[in-house]
């Protein structure tokens, strides 16, 4: 056998070996399961235990359906596990709440003949859906009085004059400047008459505060997307929008609950301005609005929050890649952990008893989003939303614990390709997550941008860093990537994937960077400033130049305040050199781009920088795919659907096959219609 022949048996061995690390007969999941995955979004039970109201996502089918978003369907869950649906087909149901005696469910559809999103009941014990009230615009939130005599709700400004101007033609707009304000609204559910809160800010949530028909909102000067990061408070006022209370919080707000008895309110937001997440928890004074913060120095984020009594706060929180659910009495500041660590990754509290039992929604890497509930310690499931998953085997999935070269220890997810054997080197896809603010947790992380079931089919591992900068670990470590674009948070990924190769996973000539907004940063990063460890990279919705990105971006103040900590013309020469297009003739990574073009966090017109320069310089083969109707992420089935068979197309060709050129960018989708 001559070297040649000989070279070239060893590596149709190694690549044989590669694939069969992954592929049998066993598991025939495809993109198109992953795409059409369906989870649980709300749950709620009544008081007695007896029924639980959940709403569950139904993507649509992109080959028989239209495109459009997803739908949304109610089910009823009674005691005994019987499943019944409630508003099911081609729906897409919004908010769910019990009205004030637990007979039926208030929910917000656009159903037949609806001109905008209108509230709806129906009785638990059979009968069919009675509009509640349809107002002038869609509603987009809405709220129960204790009583039952009242519903807040909110909705947007109209006008007929502009209705009327833009059929005409007329339809220019001033940028930033013409604003159509979400408003509150009171319903009488007596006298059926609507009357606006004469509160003039935008509205982002509404709530009433028990025993009275006193209103909390959050509400920030404009509708600019900025000012709700980074501008907004919640303010208490009466049902004339006079203000009474405004609570004395800075930098981004999450959600704020009242105790049953209306005298206590715990609010999650942030420790400061330059906090990149909310997560902090603080109780509030009622009159004069100060706060303190419930949980200081707590080394995780909260993530949600419910009242069981007037003394006792159930609080959910990531710490590191796991979750907990605490019962935290707030008068002796005792804590009792009811669902500890690696249990669920739990997302949401949908409601609480007398007794403390808990209705909540969480993931695992076994299964996405499900409803279930907690009666002390115990956690009982109460959905299985996918019966596709129960066929399918699923990949090995665990915490990798990693040290950075500045000695910082790290964390991350790695899933392992199916059937995979010790020692055995394989493609890895490095899945970078974005925000920064953000984390990756041990649960189901499979999704259209990320199929990691499919991919673990295919032989491929996938590993998501949760570098410096990322949440889950407190505030600290969450800044640590402040005024350092590109830096050390960067490195953080270079580091695991060196870590990676090092314990005998990865493959060092078969590692490929993916990532979408932040991440997508990082992917274009890595195909560039960092071409040498990375032989693909799949960029989406990323920043290629910092410069023109923040004058095209809706967040410049949130940019300045929690990730930069300065301006462009502060440093204009390091804005430069930290922007990926900076780099581009050093690029030897095949870069796949792809973009929303109607994207306004990200501009398009960041993808269309990279892929010019790249396409200019010529060293390295570069292709750019934009979506219509599409913003800061793929939403349709058909966009998220294209978008994976391209990633895992780009990703094979160069990290399996090792091609030269590019794939082919025709899919063969007009077959399947």
């Amino acid at each position: 056998m001559t070297r040649i022949s000989a070279w070239l048996a060893l590596a149709l061995l190694t690549l044989s070996s590669i694939l069969a690390c992954g592929t049998s007969e066993a598991n025939n999941i495809t993109l198109e399961q992953i795409v059409t995955t369906q989870s649980v979004n709300q749950a709620i039970t009544t008081d007695d235990g007896e029924i639980t109201i959940f709403t569950r996502v139904r993507p649509r089918d992109p080959y028989s359906e239209e495109d459009g978003s997803s739908h949304v369907e109610m089910f009823m869950l009674r005691a005994d596990g019987t499943e019944v649906p409630f508003v099911t087909g081609n729906t897409r149901v919004g908010q769910i709440a019990f009205n004030a005696d637990q007979t039926k469910v208030l929910y917000l559809a656009k159903r037949d003949g609806d001109k905008n999103t209108s509230l709806y009941s129906i009785p638990l014990n059979g009968g069919e859906s009675v509009k509640v009230l349809e107002h002038d615009t869609s509603i987009s939130s809405f709220d129960v009085s204790d009583s039952g005599d009242f519903i807040a709700f909110r909705a947007s400004e109209e006008s007929e004059d502009d209705k009327a101007l833009e059929k005409a033609g007329f339809r220019a707009r001033v940028y930033e400047e013409e604003f159509t304000f979400t408003r509150a609204f009171l319903f009488d559910t007596e006298s059926e008459e609507v009357t606006q809160v004469e509160f003039n800010e935008q509205v982002y949530s509404v709530q009433f505060r028990p025993g009275s028909t006193d209103l909390l909102v959050r509400a920030a000067p404009t509708t600019l997307i900025d000012d709700s990061y980074m501008r907004s408070s919640y303010v208490l006022i009466n049902s004339e929008g006079e203000e009474q209370v405004r609570f004395d919080t800075e930098g981004k707000l999450g959600s704020a609950t009242f105790s049953p008895n209306g005298q206590r309110l715990a609010i999650i937001g942030s420790q400061d301005r330059n906090d990149p997440a909310d997560g902090r928890l603080y109780t509030a004074n009622l009159r004069n609005g100060s706060v303190t913060e419930l949980l200081p120095n707590f080394l995780g984020h909260v993530g949600d929050i419910i009242w069981h009594d007037n003394n006792h706060l159930v609080w959910l929180a990531d710490v590191n890649t796991e979750t907990v659910v605490v019962r935290h009495n707030v008068e002796s500041d005792e804590q009792t952990t009811l669902l500890p660590s690696g249990q669920l990754i739990a997302t949401t509290l949908g409601s609480i008893d007398a007794e403390g039992v808990i209705t909540l929604l969480g993931h695992s890497p076994a299964h996405p989003r499900e409803a279930f509930t907690l009666a002390g310690s115990e956690l009982t499931r109460l959905t299985d939303s996918n019966a596709w998953i129960h066929d399918a085997e699923q990949p090995r999935q665990e915490v990798i614990t990693y040290t950075a070269r500045d000695g910082l220890e790290l964390e991350g997810i790695l899933v392992y390709p199916t059937n995979y054997r010790e020692g055995r080197e394989v493609p890895v896809i490095m899945a970078i997550h974005g925000g920064p603010e953000a984390h990756i947790r041990n649960g189901w992380n499979d999704r259209y941008s990320t199929p990691t079931w499919y991919m673990a089919q295919e032989g491929f591992a996938t590993f998501f860093p949760n570098y410096r900068g990322s949440t889950g670990r407190g505030v600290e470590f969450s800044m640590l990537g402040q005024n350092d674009y590109a830096g050390a948070e960067f490195d953080d990924i270079v580091d695991a994937k060196e870590h990676l190769v090092e314990i005998g996973v990865a493959d060092e000539d078969r590692v490929g960077i993916t990532g979408g907004s932040y991440g997508g940063y990082a992917s274009a990063w890595g195909a560039t400033k960092q071409t040498e460890h990375f032989a693909a990279s799949v960029m989406f919705v990323g920043i290629s130049n910092n410069l023109s990105k923040f004058g095209t971006t809706d967040i410049p103040n949130e940019m300045h305040l929690v990730h930069a900590r300065s301006y462009p013309w502060d440093k204009w020469q390091w804005y430069l050199e930290r922007s990926p297009i900076y780099w581009a003739e050093q690029a030897r990574t095949p870069i796949l781009i792809m973009h929303g073009e109607e994207d306004t966090r990200v501009h398009p017109s960041q993808s269309m920088e990279l892929y010019r320069y790249l396409k200019v310089h010529g060293n390295v083969p570069v292709r750019l795919v934009l979506y219509p109707g599409e913003g800061h992420g793929n939403r349709r089935a058909a966009a998220q659907l294209d978008y994976a068979y391209r990633m895992e197309r780009w990703m094979k060709w160069y990290l399996v096959d090792q091609n030269e050129g590019q794939p082919e960018h025709e899919l063969d989708f007009a077959e399947r219609l």
